[in-house]
């Protein structure tokens, strides 16, 4: 048995705020020495396409931090407005930006180099009719048993 520690992770969000931890954790574990496997399930598979379009939705997030207070004055159903959730996306990356955090994109790559392994859910593409050719280079395909394997063997196990 390996002295390697291992990390799992559980993928299950598409949005640019939901992005960020599973490619954080696995990137920081990989640099760490973990052994890294991000599955990749139902809506969180938006974050293997080769084209991120990413977003934000800030309805349903009360934790989100609104600029100039609004989370203390605009009510949460202000953010269902028709072009809340571009300029909510727009505010973020351009946050992202100024505190020198890497992009989803960068992480991403990031997570490959360091040989994070990344699973997309087969049943989920199935289920979705997803088109494996829309999905980056250096993933695999498998079902939750094949996850299972490595999470059942893990030190650590997230479900993001």
């Amino acid at each position: 048995m390996s002295d390697e520690k291992k990390l799992a992770i559980i993928a299950t969000k598409g949005t640019l705020d939901w992005a960020y931890p599973p490619f954080i954790l696995a990137s920081t574990a990989a640099a760490l020495g973990y052994e890294t496997q991000i599955f990749f399930t139902f809506y969180g598979l938006q974050l293997l396409r080769k084209k991120l379009a990413l977003k934000v939705s800030p309805l349903g997030n009360p934790g989100m931090p609104m600029p100039l207070g609004m989370d203390k004055w605009f009510p949460v159903l202000g953010t269902a407005i028709p072009g809340m959730e571009s300029i909510m996306t727009m505010m973020m990356k351009s946050k992202m930006k100024a505190k020198g955090v890497a992009s989803v994109d960068e992480l991403r790559s990031l997570c490959l180099e360091a040989d994070v392994k990344m699973i997309a859910c087969q049943m989920t593409v199935d289920l979705f009719d997803m088109n494996p050719s829309s999905f980056i280079d250096g993933i695999e395909y498998g079902g939750a048993a094949t996850f299972f394997e490595f999470a059942g063997e893990s030190d650590v196990c997230l479900y993001i």
